[in-house]
């Protein structure tokens, strides 16, 4: 067999390139299993549905409790957007800047939330907050999930940093430009596709988010992940996975405005 640059391609491609097929199969038919029930005719969840219907996505957006629970994860996800976003840029700029003892220990620390369980996290979370008796607020789920959209931010705010030309900055400054200025009309700009990208996984973070809700909601404040949860708790029926399409839309919208945001930024004269 004869690939397309002229080579020959051997068994052993072959075989490499059907497993990965198979392992793209395997990955994908739930997600297109999810998005043929969410238009299911039937009353419970049955594959293949025995008709197309969008009642299912009219219970979900007519109902108030939905309703409700996409604004709560809404304003937890925009607030941790925020606290992740500021936090991280400020934490990256002195950990690739700096020059201070302890900088690999400092940026260890600020990554092992990905190393930590989340479920050890939450409880610890929980334990924090009852203290001071947070929890049931959006405040404080929205600084718990900046626990977990912190590192996200670091990582590739610190990437976007390493790849900066200092020079640019450094050519403001020697023409009289303070070093707030040279930051704010220099650096900013030319990072501003980094900031975004990390802002979007900040926000993608914090709105699939199910572990640190579910101990620090409330009856009356929960997020879609949680009303997800004690829906199929109570009950299954096939709105679930109109949800779960819901959230599935929301992730590839994210993804690709992250796509679509690095390309710009890699591109020439950008």
């Amino acid at each position: 067999m004869i690939g397309s640059e002229g080579q020959r391609v051997g068994p052993g491609t072959i075989a490499v390139l059907g497993l990965a097929g198979a392992t793209l199969v395997f990955l994908i038919a739930p997600v297109v299993i999810i998005l043929i029930l969410s238009f299911s005719a039937a009353d419970y969840l049955s594959f293949p549905p025995p008709g197309l219907s969008l009642r299912w996505y009219q219970r979900f957006f007519g109902g108030a409790v939905w309703r409700r629970a996409i604004g709560v994860s809404l304003q937890v996800a925009l607030l941790t957007t925020v606290f992740a976003t500021l936090t991280g840029l400020l934490a990256s700029l002195a950990l690739v800047r700096g020059r201070f003892r302890w900088k690999g220990a400092i940026y260890a620390f600020l990554l092992s939330p990905t190393i930590v369980p989340t479920i050890i996290t939450a409880i610890a979370l929980y334990f924090f907050f009852v203290r001071f008796k947070w929890t049931g607020s959006i405040l404080a789920m929205a600084l718990g999930h900046t626990v977990l959209a912190l590192p996200v931010v670091v990582i590739i705010m610190a990437a976007t940093l390493q790849g900066f030309d200092l020079r640019l900055e450094q050519a403001a400054l020697s023409l009289g430009a303070s070093r707030l200025l040279a930051m704010r009309r220099i650096t900013l700009p030319l990072i501003a596709p980094g900031i975004f990208s990390a802002a979007l996984f900040a926000f993608l973070t914090s709105f699939d988010e199910l572990l640190i809700p579910l101990f620090l909601s409330g009856v009356e404040v929960q997020t879609l992940t949680v009303r997800i949860w004690n829906s199929l708790l109570l009950e299954v029926d096939p709105t679930i996975a109109a949800v779960s399409s819901f959230l599935i839309g929301v992730t590839t919208a994210i993804l690709g405005a992250t796509a679509f945001l690095r390309r710009r930024g890699e591109a020439p004269g950008s």
